[in-house]
């Protein structure tokens, strides 16, 4: 966990996702087991007793009476079932420390993120009014949809392997299937599969198996998923949806799109991949490539959009909400999921490690030579994206609803001259603005402004009500202040709404 928290850097922290400090002057607060859910539910944290958030979002020690018997009580509680669904926590994860010249002593609790089998990690004996997420600085309720969605993960059966036992194999589409069976006749020629007839092919590939109902072959939710009709499938996932734009041009909404929910086609996982697939690449821009004399048509950015897909397709929870959108925009592509990450994030990122929501899915398009099973898929991504000296591409989770982002960029990353090149010609502009402001502002905004920029540090975020404190005037005001820094480019904003704060550049 030294990426979350190391001692010597104590000053430069500040609340966030993954830290979290209280005071824990009258014993543990109730507020820490809420913490401890919502750490344990997302990618883990640090929580820091003895410790209060100051306005300015620097920590203060405020120490502890009795460290002892608080750690005490900290095991006694989290080892009480009625009290924490599960302790994830060793010995080592608890540390006691002495801090600045008055040695108050603070207390370290180190949260692991939680195996999807031990997910959701609840408080008050009460799953569904107990177990809370990290967003930013503060927990909050999951909602039930939330809480529904890790349960139906904590098993090893994925939910594409239900058997649909009153759906008869005539609602699949048989198109879809020819298709499918034909790319896997050319691409492995001689398969066992080859000969079978649809129904044996279906049941060897996972899309159809013996109901224990009434002994007769059915769709899998996976079959049905990849093959059925899209007026089938919403009767088994309601929130299916898939759905490709294209965005090239910033002056109309989109230049293409395809809806699963058009009624123009079979809407089907299958049908998506190779229709989407085949727009997305039509553009894509890779350097020519000969071998043997024969131009490589199949480049390894072919192969990463791909594997980019089927991740998308492979790992989306079909029970989630806002479907699955593919974005293709001028400079980069976008492909996002409902689902959080099985794996956590990090793990993505490394690799070498396959949990799939979707198990037969992953394997029916294995078979055509879509996608990895040792989880190597998103590292070579990374790997070919590097290759090509474009921009790294940006993994995303949002919770509420749940949602993976994958951000793909086309452009070029700037060389280190480039960039410093770009930081000089920022300060120029900066220093012009500056005096912009001077000339066109009075003498009491000027002061204002001089005051925001003097008491605000580099790369910490400040919120309104903390600079309206520090004028001493309304935040309506302050907010208006904040706006023209911003317009003038001394200031940057997080770009929400709701909670906007704003930075020093």
């Amino acid at each position: 966990m030294v990426e979350v928290f190391d001692l010597s850097r104590f000053d430069e922290y500040r609340e966030d996702n993954r830290r979290e400090v209280k005071k824990a002057g009258e014993g543990l607060p109730i507020s820490l087991w809420d913490t401890y859910s919502a750490f344990a539910n997302c990618s883990g944290g640090v929580i820091i007793l003895g410790v209060k958030e100051e306005k300015g979002g620097n920590w203060t020690t405020t120490g502890l009476r009795n460290a002892s018997k608080l750690c005490k009580d900290f095991w006694d509680t989290i080892n009480n079932p009625k009290k924490v669904s599960i302790n994830l926590l060793s010995e080592d994860d608890v540390q006691i420390y002495e801090m600045g010249d008055k040695k108050d002593v603070i207390m370290i609790i180190y949260v692991p993120m939680a195996k999807r089998e031990q997910k959701p990690v609840y408080i008050n004996n009460d799953i569904f009014s107990g177990t809370f997420r990290r967003n930013y600085e503060g927990d909050y309720h999951c909602t039930r949809l939330q809480v529904k969605a890790m349960l139906r993960d904590q098993t090893e059966r994925t939910m594409d392997m239900e058997v649909l036992d009153k759906v008869p194999m005539d609602d699949l589409n048989y198109d879809t299937i020819h298709g499918y069976r034909n790319s896997h006749r050319s691409l492995k020629e001689g398969h066992p599969f080859e000969r079978l007839s649809d129904h044996e092919y279906l049941r060897s590939i996972g899309a159809a198996a013996i109901s224990e109902e009434d002994g007769q072959l059915h769709p899998t939710a996976a079959g049905m998923l990849m093959f059925g009709n899209e007026y089938n499938i919403v009767r088994h996932f309601p929130e299916y949806f898939l759905d490709y734009r294209e965005e090239l041009d910033p002056t109309t909404r989109w230049s293409d799109r395809l809806q699963s929910s058009s009624g123009e086609w079979s809407g089907n996982v299958c049908d998506f991949y190779f229709r989407v697939y085949n727009k997305i690449i039509k553009d894509v821009k890779v350097p020519f490539r000969m071998s043997g004399g024969e131009r490589i048509d199949d480049t390894p950015v072919h192969k990463a959009i791909r594997e980019a897909l089927a991740n998308c397709l492979i790992h989306a929870d079909y029970h989630g909400l806002r479907g699955i959108v593919i974005r293709k925009e001028a400079d980069k592509l976008v492909l996002a999921n409902p689902g959080y990450i099985r794996t956590g994030k990090k793990q993505m990122r490394l690799g070498g490690e396959s949990d799939p929501r979707n198990k037969i899915l992953m394997k029916m398009f294995n078979l055509i030579n879509i996608g990895e099973r040792a989880g190597s898929g998103v590292p070579n991504i990374f790997n070919v994206w590097a290759d090509e000296g474009w921009e790294e591409p940006i993994i995303e989770e949002k919770f509420d609803p749940d949602r993976t982002v994958l951000m793909l960029s086309f452009v070029k990353k700037a060389s280190e001259k480039s960039v410093r090149k770009k930081a000089s010609e920022k300060s120029v502009r900066k220093k012009a603005s500056e005096k912009s402001v001077r000339k066109k502002v009075t003498e009491k905004t000027q002061a204002h402004y001089d005051a925001i920029l003097a008491f605000m540090n580099t790369d910490m975020w400040y919120k309104t009500s903390d600079l309206a404190d520090v004028l001493g005037i309304k935040e309506t005001r302050t907010k208006e202040l904040l706006r023209s820094l911003v317009e003038d480019g001394l200031l940057v904003d997080n770009g929400v709404i709701k909670g906007r704060k704003y930075k020093k550049i």
